[in-house]
């Protein structure tokens, strides 16, 4: 890898390792719909003239359809639960269990019809992986609020899933103008629910902060950096920050919000990845395992 893939690569392990984090902080003042309209208007206002200088979003006016059906499932439904679930679980516990993003994404696509991709290893690799789900899950995560844990587990699948709509169906148009449309779509959806769930007073200037961080630098700075990175090294190699995120997460969790991770948590991660390797590896490594940055990112 070149100096500049690598140097690309460690901004997006950390890039998209942060905003559990600052969804956590951003949650105590603000409402989960507030915060998915901040963070998307942010970034769809950012992007917005860079993607109509290079006429990206043209081509997606006859893939609106598959466009809608992807923002929701990819944005819309996911980072509202998430922030939903942030309120009520420490921001490492649920760094480490959208983790298990490429496990569901390999087993949806055999599920559909990809059958060849099953082989022992990726047999054996989603069986190793989901042990780890478990391990965080149902030891570190007794304790934790149910409902919530089980929100994160819509999360991923929403992750897993919407990757598979890009793959079938946005394939062939500009990556960017669907970003920017989808965070667009996502903002005006969320509109009038923001409104009515705006917050008494102003948040505090940790809560504007880490959501200003959120849109500008998770968003909108961070899919453009992911480009670049996929021009600099592919895209298949730029999927592996999908297993280095999770791990920032918990570190930022454990150092800023003095959050306190299980000999089980660390145990499951490590099942998690391994798994998560094994699953998707072979001479036809599945493309939309991985979620779309943010993307699959938080």
């Amino acid at each position: 890898m070149s100096r500049r893939g690598t140097v690309l690569f460690a901004a997006m392990c950390v890039i998209w390792g942060i905003p559990y984090l600052l969804i956590k902080v951003a949650v105590r003042d603000l409402s989960p719909a507030m915060l998915v309209f901040c963070r998307t208007g942010i970034g769809a206002i950012v992007l917005l003239p860079i993607a109509i200088a290079r006429g990206d979003l043209a081509p997606l006016l006859a893939r609106w359809r598959p466009l809608l059906a992807y923002t929701v499932v990819e944005l819309a439904v996911p980072w509202v639960l998430l922030s939903t679930a942030e309120q009520k679980l420490p921001s490492s516990l649920t760094g480490l269990l959208v983790a298990a993003v490429p496990l569901v994404g390999f087993a949806l696509a055999w599920g559909i019809g990809d059958r060849e991709l099953l082989r022992r290893r990726n047999a054996t690799g989603l069986l190793i992986g989901f042990v780890g789900v478990g391990a965080l899950a149902g030891v570190d995560g007794a304790g934790a609020d149910i409902g919530s844990v089980a929100i994160i587990g819509i999360v991923v699948v929403g992750y897993a899933a919407g990757p598979m709509i890009l793959a079938r169906a946005l394939h062939d148009v500009p990556g960017l103008g669907v970003v920017t449309a989808s965070l667009g779509l996502c903002a005006i959806g969320y509109a009038p629910l923001a409104l009515l769930d705006a917050p008494d007073g102003v948040p505090s200037g940790r809560v504007i902060a880490s959501v200003v961080t959120l849109g500008l630098v998770c968003t909108a700075f961070a899919f453009i950096v992911f480009f670049e990175l996929i021009r600099e090294i592919g895209p298949m190699r730029a999927t592996i920050i999908t297993y280095v995120n999770p791990a920032v997460a918990a570190t930022l969790g454990v150092v800023f919000l003095h959050e306190t991770l299980g000999v089980a948590s660390m145990i499951g991660f490590a099942l998690i990845l391994a798994g998560s390797v094994l699953a998707t590896s072979g001479p036809r490594r599945l493309q939309v395992s991985t979620p779309t940055p943010a993307v699959a990112e938080p």
